[in-house]
C-alpha cells in the first residue's frame, strides 16, 4: 500500500509517499522565507504553497516512481496551523483524491510529528516532548490517547526561539542562527526568569529579559543564556515525568528537536533516570509530507475511515489530546 501525505500547516508546503512499512518513497518540500526581521505571514506563506504546490506533488511522485493510479489513499494536516496555509493543503488533497477517486484521511500534524518520529527511532512505548513552534508539550500515551503531562503556558519554545531572534534582526526560523551564535560565546551565562510550574513551563519573561539584555550585552552571550535557561527548564520537566510515569524510552520531535544543546540535555536527564534517549533524525524534524502520509497509513489501514470531499475541513486550533488514535 502506498499512501500520500500533504502538509501545509505553516512554512512548509511537503508531498511524501510512504508504504504500509513506513518506508519514506519520497520526500519534497518548498519552504516559504520570512524577510530578515520578520515572521511567517498567513497570507503570503499560503500563496507560497499554492504556487509550489504543483511542483513539489510532481516531484514526491517522481521520487516514488510512481503515478497517482498507485497511491491508494490521501492524507492531508487537517490542523493545528495557520489557517490560509491549512486551506492551500487541503485544497490540494480534495483535488487528488476527489479526481482519482481515493480514500481522504485527515491527520492531526502533532500526532503526524510524534508517529513518524516512533517509527523511525524505533521506540515502542515512549514519554513525549514535541518542541516546535507549534507546540511545547510533554506526552504519554494512555488509553487510546496522547495524554499532556506538561505543557507551554504561554509561548512555546520555538516562539522564544524566533520572536527572540526576529527582534535581532535575524530571518526566521531563527533557532539555528541562535545555537550557532551560542557556540561562538564566551560561554558568560546571564542571568535569565527560569519559570517552571508544576510541569509547565512559562517562556513569555524570559523573551522579554533576553531582548531587553541584548541591548546591553553581546548578542552570542545571550543566545547562550536563552538556550541553557530554557532548555533546562524543559530537561527538568521531562526528569520528573519520566521519575513519576517510570517510562524507560523518551523521545523528542519536532522542529526545535534539531538543535544538539537540548538532546544532549535531555540525554543527560534521560542517563540519571536510567531511560533510552531517542531523536527524531533531524531531516525529518521539522515539517513535511512524511508525516502526514504515515499517520494517515496507519488510521486508515486501522479504522478504515475517511471523510467525504465536501466535509474535508481544517481546524486551526486541533488539540492533539482530543484525537483518539487506534491504532497504538
Amino acid at each position: 500500500m502506498l499512501c500520500l501525505g500533504i502538509e501545509s500547516t505553516a512554512h512548509t508546503f511537503g508531498c511524501a509517499v510512504v508504504d504500509e512499512k513506513g518506508k519514506i518513497l519520497s520526500d519534497a518540500r518548498a519552504v516559504y522565507r520570512a524577510p530578515e526581521g520578520k515572521g511567517i505571514h498567513p497570507r503570503e506563506a499560503s500563496r507560497h504553497h499554492t504556487e509550489a504546490s504543483h511542483y513539489v506533488l510532481k516531484e514526491a511522485l517522481e521520487q516514488a516512481g510512481a503515478s497517482m493510479k498507485d497511491i491508494d489513499m490521501v492524507g492531508y494536516s487537517a490542523g493545528p496551523g495557520l489557517g490560509p496555509c491549512l486551506r492551500v493543503g487541503a485544497v490540494v488533497a480534495r483535488t487528488v483524491a476527489g479526481y482519482y477517486k481515493k480514500p481522504l484521511v485527515p491527520v492531526n500534524h502533532a500526532i503526524g510529528h510524534i508517529e513518524l518520529g516512533t517509527v523511525l527511532t524505533s521506540s515502542s512505548d515512549p514519554l513525549v516532548l514535541l518542541v516546535s513552534g507549534g507546540h511545547t508539550m510533554i506526552l504519554v500515551f494512555l488509553e487510546k490517547r496522547w495524554r499532556v503531562f506538561g505543557e507551554t503556558l504561554d509561548i512555546t519554545i520555538g516562539q522564544l526561539l524566533d520572536q527572540f531572534g526576529r527582534a535581532m534582526g535575524f530571518a526566521s526560523p531563527c533557532g539555528g542562527r541562535i545555537e550557532q551564535l551560542a557556540l561562538e560565546s564566551s560561554g558568560e551565562y546571564l542571568h535569565l526568569p527560569y519559570v517552571v510550574k508544576g510541569n509547565d513551563v512559562s517562556f513569555s519573561g524570559m523573551l522579554t529579559a533576553a531582548i531587553k539584555l541584548a541591548s546591553t550585552r553581546g548578542v552570542a552571550d545571550v543566545c547562550y543564556s536563552l538556550q541553557e535557561t530554557s532548555f533546562a527548564m524543559l530537561a527538568e520537566v521531562v526528569e520528573r515525568a519520566l521519575s513519576f510515569t517510570g517510562k524507560k524510552e523518551m523521545m523528542i520531535v519536532g522542529g526545535v528537536s534539531a538543535n544538539g544543546r537540548l538532546a544532549q540535555m535531555l540525554e543527560m536527564a534521560c542517563e540519571r533516570q536510567q531511560s533510552r534517549f531517542f531523536a527524531c533524525p533531524i531531516k525529518y524534524a521539522g515539517d513535511n509530507g512524511a508525516q502526514i502520509a504515515w499517520s494517515a497509513m496507519m488510521d486508515y489501514r486501522k479504522t478504515k475511515k475517511a471523510v467525504k470531499i465536501p466535509d474535508a475541513f481544517v481546524t486551526q486550533s486541533w488539540r492533539l489530546d482530543s484525537v483518539d488514535v487506534a491504532w497504538r
